[in-house]
């Protein structure tokens, strides 16, 4: 796991410190919880809600990578997942990159508390994302990339 080095934005109004990260990782979830605890710690750096220092980055963030590493990677060896990560004290920014083809988010999302999905294993992970976090986008840049958006006071 390789990490770009923490710094302030020296363009960043004074008073105003703003973080970059950038991590990669090979498709094994072992790496995950590293992941995780190193944007956590960030976020709590930053002063942001200990709730969504506890719950939201945790568990919204644990989700985008275990979806990249399984689905968009395939659990593939050679295929790696890059993290960006920028916070701000206004907003967290996630982004999860992996080297797959894609999906389509809007039909990808399903409610598990529906009849249909209860008893299923599946499917929770884009439905905790979108509850978790204010926003949830997914795009191509050069590999399949889901963003997670998180304002300080969401």
């Amino acid at each position: 796991m390789t990490q770009a080095p923490i710094r302030g934005d020296a363009a960043a109004p004074p008073g105003e410190l703003r973080i970059a990260l950038e991590v990669q990782i090979p498709s094994d979830v072992r790496y995950i919880e590293r992941v995780v605890e190193l944007v956590r710690s960030q976020c709590a750096g930053m002063a942001f809600a200990a709730r969504h220092c506890a719950l939201n980055v945790p568990v919204a963030l644990s989700e985008a990578l275990s979806n990249a590493i399984l689905y968009g990677n395939g659990e593939d060896p050679d295929k790696h997942v890059r993290i960006r990560a920028n916070l701000d004290e206004l907003r967290l920014v996630i982004e999860v990159t992996d080297e797959g083809i894609g999906f389509d988010l809007a039909t990808s999302i399903s409610d598990p508390t529906a009849v249909g999905n209860l008893e299923r294993e599946d499917g929770r992970g884009l439905f905790l994302m979108q509850a978790l976090m204010d926003r949830v986008e997914r795009f191509d840049d050069h590999g399949n990339v889901v963003r997670l958006t998180l304002m300080r006071g969401g």
